[in-house]
């Protein structure tokens, strides 16, 4: 079977019940989805096996959940039961509040920064704000299930707490902004 199928050489791609251009909301959705999940990817491979695999684990964990959310932003039918699951959520509130306890206490708005692994959580970071807002502009449209947008806004506090612990456990400390005068 060859990977190339020429079926998107006119600029159409498809969706779960429906063809569609490729700068389709719901394609740009979970376009920045598959981009956010190979930026966990890379920080993947930075954080070392045996100091940050409860990470490690947390991020393959939320890859897979991540494939969950992009089939479900591809499917059209209004009547779909999503993947994407509450629990999720509820996971991702307890993981944070770990990690969140682990790091010093934050008196300022920190730069992203640190260490690579810290590094690229902060641009996981941003990419599922982008992916959120997303969300949100098809919500605006077809009232998605609200877990989709909320499972978004919990997943990028986690790597915002998520990037704090792993500085703190490489002996990073966190560059605190300060403002220009």
């Amino acid at each position: 079977m060859k990977i190339y199928t020429k079926k998107g050489d006119k600029g159409e791609t498809q969706l779960i019940g429906k063809r569609v251009s490729k700068t389709n909301e719901r394609v740009e959705a979970y376009g920045t989805v598959d981009e956010l999940n190979s930026f966990i990817g890379i920080v993947i491979t930075y954080l070392e096996q045996e100091k940050f695999n409860d990470i490690r684990n947390d991020l393959l964990k939320i890859q897979h959940e991540l494939f969950d959310l992009g089939g479900d932003l591809a499917n059209v039918s209004l009547n779909h039961d999503w993947a994407l699951k509450e629990e999720y959520v509820d996971y991702l509130e307890k993981r944070i509040d770990v990690y969140w306890n682990e790091a010093p206490p934050l008196n300022s708005f920190i730069l992203p920064g640190g260490s690579k692994g810290a590094a690229y959580l902060h641009v996981c970071r941003t990419v599922t704000r982008r992916a959120e807002r997303l969300v949100v502009q098809i919500n605006d449209e077809f009232n998605l299930p609200s877990v989709g947008i909320k499972y978004l806004n919990r997943l990028s506090d986690y790597f915002f707490a998520v990037a704090r612990a792993v500085n703190t456990r490489c002996n990073h400390q966190d560059i605190n902004y300060k403002r220009n005068k």
